[in-house]
């Protein structure tokens, strides 16, 4: 059962490899999956708790700063790049491989003991972008990166102007495995294939580059509404995901971060996509409801993965929502 939930939870990252190959035995760098910034010294990056993130910003740096998260935990932001647009609307924007994910530095296990290791890093990253503490600053996330958001404002009520939530899948460990339970037919995979992916793709080997590359095979495809093999990612974090996975098995309690969000009492813009039929407006609801103020739109014509398929009909509604707001 250990192994089944395991599986869900990578599905839940929400990507997949574009063209699964047979296992390529590679030694050269860059052979198997992309190099992090740590090896490739033209990647754009910033030293964030002395890790090396692959980092990226659109815009003014004295505009009000949008930091955009990424889902997983252990992707990465290439498939939310269309959020660059809001810095022709007056948004200093901000992109970053959380630790251990994308292109940024990968790290051991031990460094990912729950959620907190994650909240951390992104009020460091946000102190490195600030320009005065009267800079203002939302917070934009995807799936995970929208459960991270709400993880840092619950800790920080006050120090957040805005917050754009994408389908994060619950505030609460038992909210989340319920929409990840969901997330894929189970008829397509029994226990016995859960064991065998889990064991043959995620624990054979040691090597990060090793992982990362069998982690994007064994997350080809998904039903929440998109072609996931036409979603674009540079790499995914396989440790990063194993390991902060174990974690809040071992205590579920590390992903509870509900209990203060009612001091939060600015707008919050939550939205949920039509074609997610794992999501749906109840689950939206029920989640959404832990804020004090909240505005819940549906993004028609897409799924789960809404800022990369959905953009056209999100962009609208960010757009307002900031003017609104800031």
């Amino acid at each position: 059962m250990r192994s089944t939930i395991l599986f869900y939870f990578l599905l839940f990252i929400g990507f997949s490899c574009s063209s699964c190959e047979e296992e390529l035995k590679l030694d050269a760098p860059g052979s198997l999956v992309p190099l992090t910034v740590v090896d490739d010294a033209t990647l754009p990056s910033i030293v964030i708790n002395n890790v090396h993130l692959h980092a990226e910003t659109f815009g003014d740096p004295e505009d009000p700063i949008l930091i955009v998260l990424h889902g997983g935990p252990g992707a990465d932001y290439r498939s939310i790049l269309n959020f660059k647009e809001l810095s022709h609307d007056s948004m200093f924007v901000v992109f970053y491989d959380q630790m251990g994910a994308g292109l940024s530095q990968r790290v051991d296990p031990e460094a990912f003991d729950g959620v907190q290791v994650f909240i951390d890093e992104l009020e460091a990253v946000i102190a490195h972008y600030r320009q005065n503490p009267n800079q203002r600053v939302v917070l934009a996330g995807h799936s995970w990166g929208a459960m991270l958001a709400t993880a840092y404002v619950n800790q920080h009520p006050d120090e957040i102007n805005g917050l754009i939530l994408a389908e994060p899948g619950g505030f609460t460990y038992d909210q989340t495995m319920d929409y990840i339970s969901r997330s894929r037919s189970l008829k397509l995979f029994g226990e016995a294939t859960n064991d065998f992916v889990y064991q043959d793709h995620l624990i054979t080997g040691s090597d990060h580059n090793t992982l990362d590359y069998k982690l994007a095979l064994s997350t080809a495809g998904n039903d929440t509404g998109d072609d996931a093999n036409l979603l674009p990612f540079w790499r995914l974090g396989a440790i990063c995901n194993i390991a902060s996975f174990e974690a809040v098995v071992e205590d579920n309690s590390l992903l509870d971060f509900n209990n203060n969000l009612n001091a939060y009492t600015g707008k919050v813009l939550f939205v949920y996509s039509e074609l997610n039929e794992a999501y749906g407006a109840e689950h939206a609801t029920l989640v959404s409801s832990a804020y004090p103020n909240v505005q819940l739109e549906l993004i028609m014509g897409c799924g789960h993965e809404m800022p990369h398929f959905g953009w056209t009909n999100l962009y609208p509604l960010c757009k307002s929502y900031l003017s609104e707001i800031l």
